[in-house]
């Protein structure tokens, strides 16, 4: 028997429980040598960094020495030097810090030279409020103090308040 019109409309209109999305990497290896630091990119560094859309990027490149990012409006080549470090890989070591400041002492700005782009405080805060669990806020939470030297004084401050009122 099928149902009536009635009984699709009715069906049609019942909320449906959420699903889990699981969405395919758009990040992609080109080459056989892969960067230490390419650990380090992630989709949504891209996007802060950029100022774009996940669904605005078509592809991540990773090749040998730079990142290619092609999407909706943009097609650059970046540094692994600008990606701060996320939790779930091998933190950074002493020699990928030494990048990273070389790589701000390039900065035109005397103001930002001997600090980490200005969303590696937004990309961290995210990441914050995205922590599953409390062992893992507190791993996100020993990252920011290992890399605080990557802040300024008030970002810095502004980072351990919103990973104490999230873990609260």
């Amino acid at each position: 028997m099928y149902p009536s019109q009635k009984d699709l409309s009715i069906m049609l209109s019942l909320p449906t429980p959420k699903a889990i999305v699981i969405r395919e990497s758009k990040i992609v290896h080109k080459s056989l040598t892969i960067n230490p630091l390419a650990r380090f990119v992630t989709e949504e560094a891209v996007c802060l960094m950029l100022n774009i859309k996940p669904e605005n990027i078509y592809v991540v490149e990773c090749w040998r020495y730079m990142v290619y990012v092609h999407g909706k409006g943009v097609s650059k080549f970046v540094s692994y030097a600008d990606f701060p470090p996320i939790l779930g890989v091998q933190p950074p070591t002493s020699a990928e810090t030494a990048k990273w400041r070389r790589r701000w002492r390039k900065n035109f700005n005397p103001e930002y030279r001997k600090q980490g782009p200005k969303w590696w405080a937004k990309f961290f805060a995210g990441e914050a409020l995205q922590a599953p669990s409390e062992p893992t806020l507190k791993s996100l939470s020993n990252l920011v103090e290992s890399i605080k030297f990557a802040f300024n004084e008030e970002s810095l401050q502004t980072l351990r308040k919103n990973l104490l009122i999230v873990s609260d």
